[in-house]
């Protein structure tokens, strides 16, 4: 059996950090965890222990990394098969990996503007032109992967997949800052938010003591 060890931030602010521990709950691995502080004096030296990009989430396997959430995914997927990461359809599996890639690279404006942070409410929070265009595409890749591909469960494509996995911290951004979603979006977001995996991270993050300052 393998030796499996993911490199994670701060469960608080770090989305990229839940997207990978989704990953690995999705395969079922059993990980040891190493969480590494952001925005420290030390954090880039610390990730590039196990990161030659100094990035995380990094999964290591039998001490080779793996990096990017991409990677992971893929890695994942192609090392267990049978866990369904991905959808079974080619059609929505080819979605979901266009969807995957462009939440990846993609929404600038959400992301700089809405930083993760599990431990904050901001009400009525001010959203710019630019934040509600993705927004707004982002409720659009929600209602079409719902209405298309979502009968068979409560997620984006019916069960949770890596597709869901790597949405999953929009949700906790649109919570923290009280994003206002159409119904369709709205009960896809109760639904991220009700799984157990989300609680188990959340609940982790609230025993956390580190604080980022993002003013």
């Amino acid at each position: 059996m393998a030796d499996y060890k993911l490199i994670l931030g701060n469960k608080r602010y770090s989305s990229w950090s839940l997207r990978g521990w989704l990953l690995a709950r999705l395969a079922g691995i059993d990980c040891k965890e190493v969480v590494i502080p952001l925005r420290q004096a030390d954090t880039r030296a610390r990730i590039l222990e196990y990161s030659p990009a100094g990035k995380v989430p990094t999964l290591m396997i039998d001490g080779e990394a793996v990096w990017y959430s991409l990677a992971i995914a893929e890695t994942l997927a192609e090392c267990f098969p049978d866990k369904g990461l991905w959808p079974a359809d080619p059609g929505a599996r080819r979605l979901a990996r266009s969807l995957a890639a462009e939440m990846h690279s993609g929404f600038p404006a959400l992301r700089s503007s809405l930083p993760m942070d599990l431990g904050a409410q901001y009400p009525r929070h001010a959203i710019t032109p630019e934040v509600e265009a993705d927004i707004c595409r982002m409720q659009t890749i929600w209602r079409d992967c719902r209405q298309r591909y979502g009968s068979g469960g409560a997620f984006l494509f019916g069960e949770f997949c890596i597709a869901a996995a790597f949405y999953a911290p929009v949700v906790t951004r649109f919570r923290t800052y009280d994003v206002k979603l159409d119904e369709v979006c709205e009960a896809y977001c109760r639904s991220v938010v009700e799984n157990a995996w989300m609680k188990e991270w959340a609940a982790a993050a609230a025993k956390e003591t580190w604080i980022i300052d993002f003013g």
